[in-house]
C-alpha cells in the first residue's frame, strides 16, 4: 500500500497535493476516476441529444460519443501539461459543451453532420485569435466579473442534479427511493470529509458512488450497457462526415464561442484559487491565456476528426476540493482514462450505466461547492456596497431572465441567444456594470 506523503507546504492547508505535488500512482488512478466520474456523462450527453433530435444513426452516434471521449482526453492532456502559450498548467478538465447545442441542431436541421462539423471548424479558432490578447482585458474580467460568472456556473448547474434524484430508480419505484439514495451518497463523502484524514478526502467520492450503486443493486436499480455496433475499436477520420459553409449560421456561432471565453476564465480562476494560486498577476493571466488557447485548439481539432466544440468544465472544481487534490499530473491519468473509454466502446458504455440517482446525490455535492467557489472570488474582490449591489443585480438577471420564455421570444433572434443562457446574462450584466461603476471610494459628507 502506497503511503501518502503529508499535507503540501505550497498551497492552502485544505490541500492534500497542492498543483506541482508527486502524487502517487494509487491516489492518482483513484482522483482521476471520481473526475471521470463527474464529467463522462456531460461529455456524451450533447452527442446523445443531438443524435436523438436529429435521427442519426446508432453507427454515427457510438462515432461520436468516442471522438467527445478522446477530445476530452486530449484537451485535459493539453491543459495540465502547459508547454509553451498552450494550456493553464492547471487541473482543469475538458468536455463537450452544452452551449453549443441551440447553434448545432439549426445547423444540423439544415445541412446535417457536414455544415455541423464545416461551422465549428471555421469558428472554433476564434478562441485560437483572441486567446494572445486576453491579458490585456484584465480591467474588464475581474474578479468580481468572474466571480459571478462561477457563482451563476455552479446555481444553474444544480438543477440538473435533481433531475438525477428524481429519475425512477426501477419502474415502480417510489419517488423518494432516489433521494434517499442520493442522500445517502452525500452522507458517505460527508462523513469521509469529516474525519480528516487525506486518504478519506480522497476516496469519500468513491466510497459514496459504490455505496450507492450496491443500494441501487439491492432495489433493482443496476443496468446493463446496451449492446453497441460490435466495432471493439474506434478509429479517428479526418471530416468523416464531409465539409459544409454556410455564412448565415457563422455569428450565432461565434457568439456561443464568446460565452464559452468567459466561462472558461471563470473557472479557470475558481481553479486557480483552490490550487492556492492568486488569481490575479502576470502569472494568472497567463494561466487564462493558455487555458483558453488549449480549449480553441481543443475545440479545432475534434471538429476535424467529427467532434462537437469542447469547453473547460466547472464540476471538477468541485471533487478538487472534495479530494484536496490539486496536482496537475492527475490530468495526465484522468487523459489516459479518457482515451481508453473513447477507443474501447464497449468500456465506455458500461461507464454511461451508472444509476442517476447516485450521479445526482455527487452532482448536488459538486455543484454547490463550484457555486461556494464563486462566492470565494466575489469576496476576494472585497464586497462593498458598489460590489453588493453589481452581484445583487446580475444574479437577478442570470437566475431570473431564462426563466421567462415569453420575454426571450419577443426579443430580435441576436438578443435572444445572447440572453437565453442565464451564464452569459448574469456575467454580462456584472461585466458592463462593473464598467460603467468606477470603483471610486465614496467620500464622506462634510458638516456643514
Amino acid at each position: 500500500m502506497e503511503v501518502l506523503p503529508p499535507p503540501s507546504t505550497t498551497g492552502p492547508s485544505n490541500i492534500v497535493y497542492g498543483l506541482e505535488d508527486r502524487i502517487p500512482f494509487g491516489p492518482s488512478l483513484l482522483v482521476g476516476a471520481q473526475h471521470v466520474s463527474a464529467m463522462v456523462v456531460g461529455t456524451i450527453t450533447p452527442p446523445l441529444i443531438l443524435a436523438g433530435v436529429l435521427k442519426f444513426s446508432q453507427a454515427d452516434t457510438a462515432y461520436l460519443i468516442s471522438i467527445a471521449l478522446l477530445a476530452s482526453a486530449f484537451g485535459t492532456w493539453l491543459q495540465c501539461r502547459q508547454r509553451g502559450p498552450v494550456g493553464s498548467g492547471l487541473l482543469s478538465v475538458t468536455g463537450t459543451s452544452f452551449a453549443f447545442l441551440q447553434p448545432l441542431t439549426i445547423a444540423g436541421q439544415a445541412g446535417g453532420l457536414a455544415l455541423m462539423l464545416g461551422l465549428s471548424c471555421v469558428t472554433a479558432p476564434l478562441l485560437i485569435l483572441l486567446a494572445p490578447f486576453i491579458s490585456r482585458l484584465r480591467s474588464v474580467f475581474t474578479p468580481l466579473v468572474s466571480g459571478v460568472v462561477v457563482l451563476l456556473i455552479g446555481t444553474s448547474l444544480i438543477p440538473t442534479a435533481f433531475y438525477g434524484l428524481a429519475a425512477p430508480v426501477h419502474a415502480g419505484a417510489p419517488g423518494w427511493l432516489g433521494l434517499a439514495i442520493g442522500g445517502t451518497v452525500i452522507a458517505v463523502i460527508l462523513v469521509a470529509q469529516a474525519t480528516g484524514k487525506a486518504w478519506a478526502r480522497i476516496a469519500g467520492a468513491a466510497f459514496g458512488v459504490i455505496v450507492g450503486c450496491i443500494l441501487c443493486g439491492l432495489v433493482g436499480g443496476l443496468h446493463t450497457p446496451e449492446p453497441g455496433t460490435g466495432a471493439w475499436l474506434t478509429q479517428p477520420h479526418l471530416l468523416p462526415h464531409g465539409f459544409a459553409f454556410d455564412w448565415k449560421f457563422v455569428p450565432p456561432f461565434a457568439f456561443v464561442y464568446l460565452v464559452s471565453l468567459l466561462e472558461a476564465m471563470g473557472d479557470i480562476t475558481a481553479t486557480s484559487q483552490l490550487s492556492g494560486l492568486a488569481p490575479s498577476g502576470p502569472a494568472h493571466w497567463r494561466r487564462l491565456s493558455g487555458g483558453v488557447l488549449a480549449d480553441g485548439i481543443t475545440s479545432t481539432v475534434a471538429a476535424l476528426f467529427g467532434g462537437f466544440p469542447s469547453a473547460t468544465y466547472a464540476q471538477n472544481n468541485g471533487v478538487i476540493q472534495i479530494t484536496g487534490v490539486a496536482s496537475r499530473r492527475v490530468g495526465y491519468t484522468m487523459a489516459g482514462i479518457l482515451a481508453l473509454l473513447g477507443l474501447f466502446p464497449a468500456i465506455g458504455r458500461w461507464v454511461t450505466v451508472m444509476p442517476p440517482a447516485v450521479l445526482g446525490g455527487l452532482a448536488l455535492m459538486m455543484f454547490g461547492l463550484v457555486a461556494v467557489a464563486g462566492i470565494r472570488l466575489i469576496l476576494s474582490a472585497g464586497l462593498g456596497q458598489r460590489e453588493g449591489v453589481i452581484v445583487a443585480l446580475s444574479l437577478g438577471v442570470g437566475l431570473g431572465l431564462p426563466t421567462q420564455p415569453a420575454i426571450l421570444e419577443s426579443l430580435p433572434a441576436f438578443a435572444k441567444s445572447l440572453l437565453e443562457s442565464g451564464i452569459s446574462a448574469g456575467g454580462l450584466t456584472a461585466l458592463v456594470l462593473n464598467l460603467a461603476w468606477s470603483a471610486k471610494p465614496i467620500s464622506a459628507p462634510t458638516e456643514s
